[in-house]
């Protein structure tokens, strides 16, 4: 099956003057995986050789001397050969100092190439190796009986098979740090070794069913030749199966160990995702569908950081509970009748700030201004519809039901025209703020077009704040509530007395004036006094 490259373009690997690409902990370990494993193969050759193989070759010593002093020589020819090919196959030519953009893309692909394919080529190193091993024995035995020459060429390349599979198996696992450092830079767009499958059932062909093959053609032998007695037949029959079970144990060990790791990694970074932890990575390292599920979900938690700033600008812009009401619901034109509270808050004196203080001190003062403004609306249970200018209208009640909506505006207007005293206005003569609270039913909903539309609140509680929080400017304490806003709240409503009525601008009738008790105390002593002093 051809294999797959990414094609897609990414940064660079990070790399520096002298840049080798492969530790030299990782070269260590990789030239020990080669020499490991062909131990490994030539002790279960042995093995095999002392309890399977017919007496035919035990009783010709001459053969099986002979048979030894080419094993034992080939082993170490073997080790020496697959050390030094082994290492000119991973090797990565360090980065030369100055190098330029070009030489580093080349040094890139060179190093991609030996990380991404470092299993298959030293697998395929000892496949050459133990194929040529088979080769000489099958050579080395045929003149002497074609029989011995078959079942020796069988016991070599099972070692042989058992020494590439293991292999392979820890070749992709000592790679692994060099595997992520590559494909962290650029994520695999299709698996580049063998798939989930293959690697499965590699690992049981190799670790299981060539032992258990072993068995059926020494059963095969002994039926058919008569190689072995009872005794001998149970002897290959259990030496195979030891070795079935050691070998296969080993080799899916590692197999599950390389399927595992990186189904973990993912779990472990998508329990953080399900925490609303969208800041997590997964290290892409495995190189089959699985390096693949590793870079989708790193695709996956990248919209989500995505999707979860627009919804957290889109709340800053609107309004969270605006914006969950959006997020959760059908858009649709139009809106519904609400019992709603407004607070509308207007800067006093902004203009001849402009005029006298530079531009960047006005921003600041704003940003102090409004800052206060929306801590206290949202404290109280409601949210800014919109900024005009200098001015805020703050709604209560919509889209999300309250059970005190004019009370809680009420409480904000009260608490936020004594933190502006304090903590804007403090010291400044010319600076202040109109606060005007109503309350009453008004049409809530999505007001322009599907192309554009904003969600917000239409009726006579707006006109009413607005004109409120214009006569505010003139009383004492800054902020004035409405009679029907004070009739509909709770027990806030007893911290508001009145200060008489008015007929406010564009209505017939008389809208009854309430103030804070504080406030309207204040402003009766400053009365009493300013009489006091006024002459006879």
């Amino acid at each position: 099956m051809a294999r797959r490259r990414s094609r897609r373009s990414g940064p660079p690997i990070e790399a520096r003057a002298g840049d080798r690409g492969l530790s030299a902990g990782t070269r260590a370990l990789l030239l020990l995986v080669v020499v490991l494993p062909n131990v490994i193969g030539a002790g279960i050759v042995l093995v095999l050789a002392a309890w399977i193989l017919p007496r035919d070759l035990v009783d010709t010593p001459s053969l099986l001397l002979r048979n030894l002093i080419v094993f034992a020589g080939y082993v170490l020819l073997a080790v020496g050969v697959g050390a030094g090919w082994g290492h000119l196959l991973m090797r990565v030519r360090p980065l030369r100092d100055g190098a330029d953009e070009r030489q580093r893309r080349g040094w890139e692909r060179r190093f991609r190439r030996v990380v991404l394919g470092g299993p298959v080529r030293l697998a395929a190193v000892q496949t050459t190796l133990w194929g040529v091993a088979s080769v000489v024995f099958l050579l080395l035995n045929v003149l002497d009986s074609w029989r011995i020459a078959l079942q020796v060429l069988a016991t070599v390349l099972l070692g042989g098979l058992a020494t590439v599979s293991i292999t392979y198996r820890l070749v992709e696992t000592v790679l692994r740090p060099a595997a992520r450092r590559v494909l962290s830079a650029r994520p695999p767009s299709g698996r580049v070794l063998p798939g989930v499958l293959m690697r499965t059932l590699g690992g049981w062909l190799f670790g299981t069913a060539v032992p258990l093959l072993g068995v059926v053609l020494a059963a095969v032998a002994a039926l058919a030749f008569g190689t072995y007695d009872v005794t001998r037949l149970a002897i290959v029959v259990v030496v195979l199966g030891g070795v079935a079970l050691v070998l296969g144990g080993a080799v899916i060990t590692l197999t599950a160990l390389s399927t595992a790791a990186p189904v973990l990694a993912v779990r472990r970074a998508l329990k953080k995702v399900e925490r609303g932890e969208y800041d997590v990575d997964v290290p892409v390292f495995d190189t089959t569908e699985l390096g693949l599920l590793q870079a989708g979900f790193n695709t996956m938690v990248s919209g989500l950081r995505d999707r979860e700033r627009v919804r957290d600008l889109f709340g800053r812009q609107v309004g969270e509970d605006v914006a969950r009401h959006a997020l959760e619901n059908d858009v649709e034109l139009g809106g519904e009748v609400r019992e709603v509270a407004v607070l509308f808050v207007d800067l006093v004196g902004s203009t001849t700030l402009a005029a006298t203080r530079p531009p960047t001190e006005v921003v600041e003062l704003l940003n102090e201004f409004f800052a206060v403004v929306i801590d206290v609306v949202e404290h109280h249970g409601g949210w800014i519809n919109k900024f005009e200018g200098d001015a805020a209208l703050a709604v209560f009640g919509a889209p999300t039901d309250m059970a005190d909506a004019a009370g809680c505006a009420l409480a904000a207007g009260r608490v936020m025209a004594v933190r502006l005293a304090e903590e804007v206005f403090s010291g400044s003569a010319e600076l202040g703020a109109g606060i005007g609270v109503s309350a009453g039913e008004a049409v809530a909903g999505n007001i322009g077009d599907r192309r554009r539309y904003e969600y917000t609140v239409i009726g006579d509680p707006v006109n009413e704040a607005a004109r409120l929080c214009d006569l505010a400017k003139d009383v004492e304490g800054g902020v004035v509530g409405s009679g029907a806003a004070v009739a509909r709240a709770g027990d806030e409503a007893s911290r508001w007395t009145s200060i008489g009525s008015r007929t406010l601008r564009g209505r017939t009738t008389e809208t009854e004036l309430l103030a804070p008790v504080d406030a309207a105390a204040a402003r009766g002593v400053r009365q009493a006094e300013s009489e006091a002093a006024a002459p006879a």
